[in-house]
């Protein structure tokens, strides 16, 4: 996916921002860094859906001074979604592997997931301040897990313009990953 002629400087602002955040808070909670390359960003009239394997959809809501209320998500591979919770529970090391590799969360990882959407919520309500769009807040919606290439479900009208970026992670020592965020386009 490569830029589209429409995305603008300000999507690329806005999507810098949110990764800056999301990477440095969830870093700093897990206590290892979650390493970001350089977004593909692009305007979607779909909801991106996750390529090859399962994934965690975390929804985030975005509220303006009006109350209008849209809703967003990240999407990320249910390992590295698993690794992450185990980090914030700060499992063994010799653990991590194991449980990153299992084909469904347990209640304990579960929670740990949750947890880490409203980290994410946390660091987007964070960087839309900092970025100055402080008409708008944002707050996680929970979480769903999603098959292989499937859209996330989420209240969104088909057709309308999402701000989509694809970007490659990762969380040492384990193989990089993709993200894909979806935003609605700000007012």
């Amino acid at each position: 996916m490569k830029n589209n002629s429409s995305t603008t400087v300000g999507d690329a602002v806005l999507i810098a921002g949110i990764l800056k955040h999301v990477s440095g808070d969830l870093g700093l909670l897990l206590g290892r860094e979650l390493c970001l390359e350089a977004p593909r960003i692009e305007r979607a009239r779909t909801r991106a859906a996750g390529a090859g394997q399962v994934h965690i959809s975390f929804r985030i809501g975005f509220v303006n001074e009006n109350g209008d209320k849209k809703i967003g998500a990240l999407l990320v591979p249910l390992p590295d979604a698993m690794t992450m919770a185990c980090l914030l529970m700060m499992l063994p090391e010799d653990q991590l592997a194991v449980r990153r590799l299992e084909p469904a969360p347990d209640r304990m990882l579960k929670d740990g997931i949750i947890e880490i959407g409203n980290l994410v919520g946390g660091a987007i309500k964070s960087a839309l301040a900092e970025l100055g769009l402080s008409n708008w807040s944002a707050n996680s919606e929970g979480c769903q897990g999603l098959r292989a290439e499937m859209r996330p479900a989420f209240s969104y009208k088909e057709g309308s313009e999402l701000i989509v970026a694809r970007v490659r992670g990762k969380i040492e020592p384990f193989p990089a990953f993709e993200l894909v965020l979806m935003l609605p386009v700000p007012a």
